[in-house]
């Protein structure tokens, strides 16, 4: 699902920028395209996710204090409906690879 360029995203789906200590990948590139699948590369018990669940990348943003760049992501549940929209710092997610399959589990 791709979501249009001029889509708004409300501002009650929107978090806080999320300051999360995720292990750090030494071989990251900022790769990742807008609006691609990603997978979380840690847990985010705030929010019910857990490291693995995919989103898409809706857009990256300037951290407020110069800090690590972040990532708007969309998160829909399995049949397609979205669920929450997250900022987390760039280093918390990872592209998806063809050795990987998805799965399924229950949301909180």
């Amino acid at each position: 699902m791709k979501i249009p360029l001029d889509a708004i995203i409300p501002a009650e789906k929107l978090t806080h920028y999320l300051l999360i200590f995720c292990e750090k990948k030494e071989n990251y590139k900022m790769s990742l395209n807008l609006y691609e699948r990603v997978a979380l590369g840690c847990d985010l018990p705030e929010h019910h996710l857990k490291k693995g669940d995919v989103a898409i990348l809706i857009d990256y943003v300037p951290h407020p204090q110069n800090g690590e760049k972040g990532a708007i992501l969309e998160v829909f549940n399995a049949i397609g409906e979205s669920i929450a929209v997250i900022v987390v710092p760039v280093s918390a997610i990872e592209s998806l690879h063809s050795n990987e399959i998805l799965t399924v589990r229950s949301f909180c």
